[in-house]
């Protein structure tokens, strides 16, 4: 067998109970990604009554988790590429479970610290996995629909979280611990692993057609008996033997514009967005309101998460992504100015409620667009290195955050933050490559509407075929 023909055949199936189930196995691992990654700074504000944890300290655990997100970034490429997608997916997965799980066994800040930057960089492999699998899977004419609805239920995570520890916080001395068990939760995943399938796609960039001509047929046959006969795919077009991605491939002028695009997507998108979830609560406190009252507002304001991976779902495939992705930016930087400059708690709710909305749905929109920039070969890499430099970007974040703070006061951390996002919407207007029209033509290649033999759009990056 020369080719296994996995995009044609992929991009051709309807939408049925298989990806349905496979949608609810990831969006199980976001709901509980999203469930963890806050749950630091909801018991920060408790740590600081309890402990006598400084806002400085709280800004080095906060700082070095960034740092272990890099490194489960930049790991989970190389696992991703290894061990398959799925399988990646899984142990990613319970490795941060069981590390959340230690954390309710801190005896101090050190030793919460040591369990939380290993809890993170399990939380960013999990999740630069989890986007790889879902880009490779899904027809393309969907996909950024489909990884946007995965995060609708995924971030639910978020204000479940915050509403816990709302919740449980204030009890006791120890009850702070309980947002740290219900975090580790992500460990029932493994339930789900039988339920979904290795990435065809994988396959044949091992080479193996085989196997992946073998996965494709369970595929085919359980969307068939649930839909009917399905339509021919398009011909495979006859490509160079898949190698091994070296890093240095990166610098290659057609994978280095991707690259340093995404590297400040994510840069800004992590800055932005952790300095205002990791910080709202303890800020709050620190400017006077109860540690009860801190960590409700926040878990308020979180609600329009969802809302917002929603609001993404509806837009990612109808419009250019890139333009979408400014959008939302510009409007998340207008919202979190306006945010620090109020202490009325009702406009606190509104503005960082749709601060929530919006960087939600810019979250979604990142996901569906950084894969869609490289080819197969390179897209684990990639999107592992740009994601991963844009989590260590904020290991500076959190000391910025302090400093600005103690040094200025509550409203030059929201300026901060403003800017970091207007930063990144403007490199994207300007520089950010358009991949609706590639993206288009492709899917009509691919369900039959061109005669022409189909050409992979990941098989080349999509900044060489946007408008």
């Amino acid at each position: 067998m020369q080719h296994s023909n996995a995009v044609n055949r992929l991009d051709r199936l309807p939408i049925s109970r298989f990806h349905k189930i496979t949608l609810l196995a990831v969006s199980f691992a976001y709901f509980f990604e999203f469930a963890d990654i806050n749950s630091f700074a909801t018991t920060a504000p408790k740590l600081i009554h309890v402990w006598g944890v400084t806002v400085n300290q709280v800004a080095y655990v906060t700082s070095l988790s960034f740092v272990g997100m890099f490194f489960g970034s930049i790991i989970a490429g190389g696992i991703a590429d290894r061990w398959g997608r799925k399988r990646a997916l899984i142990q990613t997965t319970l490795f941060f479970g069981i590390f959340s799980f230690a954390a309710t066994f801190s005896w101090d800040i050190v030793s919460l610290g040591v369990f939380r930057i290993l809890t993170s960089a399990g939380l960013s492999a999990m999740t630069v996995v989890a986007v790889i699998y879902v880009n490779e899977l899904y027809p393309a004419a969907v996909r950024g629909k489909y990884q946007a609805y995965a995060i609708v239920v995924g971030i639910c995570g978020t204000p479940a979280t915050n509403l816990i520890a709302s919740a449980v916080v204030p009890l006791t001395d120890w009850s702070w611990r309980l947002v740290f068990l219900w975090g580790s939760l992500g460990i029932v995943f493994v339930l789900f692993a039988r339920h979904i399938k290795e990435s065809p796609r994988w396959y044949e960039s091992r080479g193996d057609y085989l196997a992946a001509d073998a996965v494709l047929h369970e595929i085919e046959s359980l969307v068939a008996t649930e839909k009917g006969p399905l339509p021919e795919p398009a011909p495979p077009v006859r490509e160079a033997e898949p190698t091994k991605a070296p890093l240095r491939m990166l610098l290659q002028k057609r994978y280095l514009l991707p690259t340093l695009l995404l590297t400040v997507l994510w840069v800004t998108q992590t800055i932005g967005f952790f300095g205002y979830s990791s910080w709202a609560p303890t800020l709050l406190a620190k400017e006077g309101f109860s540690v009860e009252k801190s960590v409700f507002y926040v878990a308020l304001t979180t609600v329009g998460a969802p809302l917002g991976s929603y609001l993404a779902s509806i837009v990612t495939d109808r419009f250019e992504r890139k333009w979408c992705l400014v959008a939302f930016g510009t409007i998340i930087a207008l919202c979190g100015l306006f945010y620090g400059l109020t202490f009325n708690p009702l406009l606190i709710v509104v503005f960082g409620f749709l601060v929530n909305l919006f960087e939600r749905g810019y979250t979604a929109l990142g996901y569906a667009y950084s894969p869609e920039l490289f080819d197969t070969r390179s897209r684990s890499l990639g999107t592992s290195i740009s994601y991963g430099v844009g989590r260590l970007s904020n290991a500076a974040g959190p000391l910025i955050v302090a400093a600005l703070y103690n040094r200025s006061g509550y409203q030059s951390v929201f300026l901060f933050i403003a800017g970091t996002w207007l930063v990144g919407a403007i490199v994207l207007a300007v520089f950010g490559p358009k991949t609706r029209r590639a993206r288009l033509a492709a899917a009509d290649e691919r369900t039959g509407h061109d005669s022409e033999p189909t050409r992979d759009l990941h098989h080349r990056p999509a900044v060489h075929q946007a408008e």
